[in-house]
């Protein structure tokens, strides 16, 4: 019989043993298309005093940490678009397997951070928000509408009069405007919902250039983001994609000179590259959009960066042709190089944009390898700046519906399948969907994947429910801190209190904040007349 259920007393250990014949003694047969992992670990763990010994270890860590409760000269915030807990665990697997080890006990550099909280990240109107919505609340402190950037949820979407007098500033714009230099890095477009909460404010988050918006909308006097970069908040690094956004139509692309789809996509002729550097005269600022040029990007005589290297998001980190495109821990390192000669320190937001877009497409593959370079990209941050006076904080915008199953054995491919088969003896991935296009029941049955290699870039999860693209879940997203006032990161919160808490650990004052003081003053002196 196939083996689809545990046995009380069933021993996983001779499983092991038992796997060259693929039969238990019990005369169960099991699944033969795992691999299991039998090596020395199994044995010292079945050792207590191992547990005993390393929880002493973590208790006693834990029991010597001191507060920092210094001023974070410099605030490094990493992003995970779509990084919910599922994805965090299933990437910390894959790290470790990628290292020849099992990979559950691997120890990602951002389980290093001390401080640990959750944010819930309904929007306003929805309870599963976009990437729009949560940017909003945790980088200008206010819940808003989905598919809105940077206004508050008085705006509706898509309404170009119902933005006006509804903007809200970013910690980004708080940031420069107390005298620190300012920079976002992506692998996305850097028109993009997340990077644009920086310095955008916008009733719809597809208004990437005035070509994506409706006559009305620009009658009625909104602009686009790309132009809203330049005109919003004077940002020393942006590196990301989406050249095409910045450039008049039929402008060709200096890497895809061929490929139409890469031209300029802009109506009013605007190039908008090119008043960048206009804007920049007097300044050392570089425009590049290939790794030769980056590379040759000196940080210490750079004032400005704009790094633009694909016509719309980045390449997936393992299509990535590392010869054309820098990796996120490359341009990670550039940036923060750049900002930190600032003596009044920086403000960096880094996204781990194609997270989301994998899990979108229904790739696990892909979003787990772009989770692992994400990962890596905040131990270089960490490595460049010093923890006494930089807080560094790690968080998902949302989670997605992506499911860890099946009690697939220790040391396991996280991109395998489990050893335990379905009513339907067939077998299923360890890591499948709720919904999206991985959704393939013909005729009531589910598609034998016995011969199937799950563990490839372009094999797509199994999913319940059939829809074009895999939608988000709306379940709390961690929250990772370490640094000054990273205790403040703790506990159970609303998304929008990140901005605030970020603002405070770095006493650094929003415009409002400083509008409401200028009131207080301006009434205390009016009492005293």
């Amino acid at each position: 019989m196939i083996l689809t259920f545990f046995t009380p007393g069933l021993d996983l250990r001779s499983i092991f043993l038992s796997f060259k014949t693929n039969h238990h003694p019990s005369g169960l047969t099991v699944s033969s298309h795992f691999e299991p992992c039998f090596s020395p670990w199994f044995l010292e763990e079945e050792n207590p005093e191992f547990w005993r010994s390393q929880a002493k270890q973590t208790l006693q860590s834990v029991l010597d940490r001191e507060l920092n409760t210094n001023v974070a000269k410099n605030i490094l915030f990493f992003l995970g678009d779509g990084m919910g807990i599922t994805t965090y665990t299933a990437a910390r697997i894959l790290k470790g397997q990628l290292q020849n080890q099992t990979g559950e006990e691997t120890v990602m550099t951002m389980d290093t951070f001390p401080s640990v909280g959750l944010a819930k990240t309904y929007s306003v109107d929805f309870q599963i928000a976009d990437s729009a919505a949560t940017a909003t609340a945790y980088l200008c402190g206010v819940k808003t509408n989905l598919n809105t950037i940077g206004v508050s949820a008085a705006t509706r979407n898509g309404v170009c009069k119902s933005q006006k007098g509804n903007e809200v500033t970013s910690i980004l714009k708080w940031a420069k405007d107390a005298g620190k230099s300012v920079g976002i890095v992506t692998t996305t477009r850097v028109q993009h919902a997340t990077p644009a909460a920086t310095y955008a404010h916008t009733a719809s988050r597809k208004w990437y250039s005035d070509a994506d918006m409706p006559a009305g909308a620009k009658k009625d006097g909104c602009t686009d983001i790309s132009s809203q970069l330049l005109s919003n908040t004077d940002i020393d690094v942006i590196i990301g994609g989406g050249r095409k956004y910045m450039t008049p139509r039929g402008t060709k692309d200096p890497e895809y000179p061929r490929d139409y789809s890469s031209w300029g996509k802009r109506k009013d002729g605007r190039d908008l590259i090119k008043e960048w550097q206009s804007m920049k005269f007097g300044k050392v600022a570089h425009y590049v959009w290939n790794k030769t040029d980056f590379d040759a990007v000196d940080p210490e005589t750079t004032d400005y960066l704009m790094a633009l290297f694909e016509p719309g998001d980045l390449r997936f980190e393992a299509d990535r042709d590392p010869n054309m495109d820098p990796s996120i821990v490359e341009t990670t390192e550039k940036a923060i190089r750049i900002l930190q000669k600032n003596p009044k320190g920086f403000f960096l937001l880094v996204e781990g944009g194609r997270i989301d877009q994998a899990h979108h497409a229904g790739r696990a593959y892909m979003a787990l390898h772009e989770a692992v370079a994400l990962d890596y990209a905040i131990a270089k941050g960490l490595e460049l700046t010093k923890e006494n006076e930089t807080l560094t904080i790690v968080m998902a915008d949302h989670s997605h519906p992506m499911t860890f199953n099946g009690y697939p054995f220790r040391g396991q491919s996280i991109l395998g399948k489990s050893p335990l088969w379905a009513m339907d003896v067939l077998p299923y991935t360890t890591l499948m969907y709720g919904n999206g296009p991985g959704h393939k029941v013909a005729n009531g049955t589910r598609p034998d994947i016995r011969n199937v290699n799950t563990k490839t870039k372009d094999y797509v999860q199994l999913a319940a429910v059939p829809t074009e693209s895999a939608t988000h879940s709306g379940e709390d997203v961690a929250v990772l801190a370490r640094g000054p006032m990273a205790h403040l990161f703790q506990g159970v919160q609303e998304q929008n209190y990140i901005a605030h808490a970020m603002r405070h650990s770095g006493a650094i004052h929003g415009s409002a904040v400083l509008l409401s003081s200028l009131l207080c003053v301006m009434l205390a002196l009016t009492v005293g007349l």
